[in-house]
């Protein structure tokens, strides 16, 4: 099942380690089967607020995902983003395939009858 590195990032200032992380980071995640799926994109936030920008590669799994961000290689160019950029980063598991969130609703519908 597919995961991602999803990246909240605020007071993103332009500074050379940020330009080195950029070009640095494909190398880090490619042998872990990673890709960015969204990176300096525009976003329109539809409720509450959102303010920096969003950053999200796809692995083909969380295993994939944690070696990734485990990885001496990461680890090595984590500093040049983490001392000028704020921000929040998880690693979450995305849905397996043929997912049915009726399955999920039903769930919920028996935890709530069981109160």
């Amino acid at each position: 099942m597919p995961a991602y590195a999803i990246a909240h990032l605020q007071d993103a200032t332009p500074h050379p380690d940020i330009v080195e992380y950029v070009e640095r980071i494909p190398a880090t995640f490619e042998p872990y089967g990673g890709r960015f799926l969204v990176h300096f994109a525009q976003h329109e936030v539809k409720e509450g607020t959102w303010p920096g920008s969003v950053v999200l590669i796809g692995f083909p799994g969380i295993a994939e995902a944690r070696a990734w961000w485990d990885s001496p290689a990461y680890q090595e160019i984590a500093p040049l983003r983490s001392r000028h950029i704020q921000g929040d980063i998880i690693l979450v598991d995305g849905v397996p395939p043929g997912y049915d969130p009726a399955n999920s609703a039903k769930a919920m519908r028996e935890a709530l009858s069981a109160e």
